[in-house]
């Protein structure tokens, strides 16, 4: 298969090419687009051969559910058979935007979709590319992350590429993504709303609109090998690159003391070391491949380039990878999921 590659204007999209691309999608065919918060890889959410090709094409479990996005709030209600008050809170709030809701499905949504539960996944993105080629396509769009099972999400068109040349019949490149994390997951389909993945959108800002609610253990815990997962991302390692990656956490000093200690163990047994610092502890490593992963300050420039800095690893050969933790407020908690997954909680306290 020949991958077609067409970049557009993020903000002002050439309708002509989001034309083809809904045909394509309206046909059977896999089209990656950006989002505001990782590229997603569409197919049409109520065609289960379609939606298969996306399992193919990513290497993904098959009990991995997929998530519908709508172009409209009007896609919604064909689509499930119950909106709860609490659903109808935080669409009013928070769309479109990044968070996902999880709800009834209509029968009209395949297994293939659900990995086979009575909930469907949902989200309405806020990106301008990504709404008018659904709206255009006609359909819900199924569209998890457009990467190989298990890599990191891709913030950019070249990260698509790299992992699915070849495998899909589009890519739209539109820039960057935003956010640069997969958006917030939330099961509002009983009466007390459960956070199933963190977010932009933050359990705080959540709680501000429907009172407390619920964590799933998997978001903060490695989840156990039975877990039947009602969203992307809960069970298996996620985000991850070839290298081995190691959390390391305790004070400052004594983490900086540490990663120095075991690149250097490293070093001597012939490993590639890689080590994701901050723009605060940046000077303090001796060796190894030292990226740069954002501002302690500013956690959205940690969440934003989170996936780049991953991948990169892969480009410049890292066989380990050592990383500080970060605090949990806030838009943390996303920010230490998908270092936890990308890890397999693998951690050092020290």
């Amino acid at each position: 298969m020949i991958t077609k590659l067409v970049k557009v204007d993020a903000e002002r999209p050439d309708l002509n090419v989001l034309r083809e691309a809904a045909d394509i999608l309206r046909n059977g065919g896999l089209v990656a687009f950006p989002t505001e918060t990782v590229y997603g890889l569409g197919a049409n959410g109520l065609d289960a051969e379609a939606c298969k090709k996306i399992y193919e094409a990513k290497g993904r479990p098959s009990d991995n559910p997929l998530i519908l996005t709508i172009g409209d709030l009007n896609g919604l209600y064909p689509i499930v058979n119950k909106v709860t008050e609490n659903a109808e809170k935080i669409i009013k709030a928070f769309w479109p935007g990044p968070i996902t809701l999880v709800l009834p499905k209509a029968d009209c949504v395949p297994d293939t979709v659900t990995g086979g539960l009575d909930t469907v996944a949902i989200r309405f993105p806020s990106h301008a590319v990504a709404r008018e080629l659904i709206k255009l396509a006609g359909i819900p769009v199924a569209a998890p992350s457009a990467n190989s099972s298990g890599k990191p999400s891709p913030t950019r068109a070249s990260h698509v590429e790299f992992d699915l040349n070849g495998k899909i019949d589009m890519i739209i490149d539109g820039g960057p993504a935003e956010w640069g994390l997969e958006s917030t997951i939330l099961d509002v389909s009983e009466d007390k709303p459960v956070l199933l993945r963190p977010g932009a959108v933050t359990k705080e800002m959540i709680e501000g609109v429907v009172g407390e609610i619920d964590v799933d253990p998997a978001v903060y815990m490695k989840p156990s090998a039975d877990i039947v997962p009602k969203a992307p991302g809960m069970k298996y390692k996620h985000y991850s690159p070839s290298a081995s990656v190691i959390l390391v956490s305790g004070s400052r000093d004594n983490v900086i003391k540490k990663i120095n200690e075991k690149t250097e163990e490293d070093l001597k047994k012939g490993l590639s070391v890689g080590i994701m610092a901050t723009e605060q502890t940046k000077d303090c490593y001796k060796a190894g491949k030292i990226l740069v992963v954002g501002d302690r300050e500013k956690p959205e420039t940690i969440g934003a380039n989170l996936f780049k800095i991953l991948r990169k690893f892969d480009y410049i050969g890292a066989d380990v990878v050592y990383s500080e933790v970060f605090d949990e407020d806030g838009e943390g908690a996303a920010i230490m999921n998908r270092l936890n997954k990308a890890a397999a909680f693998n951690y050092i306290r020290c």
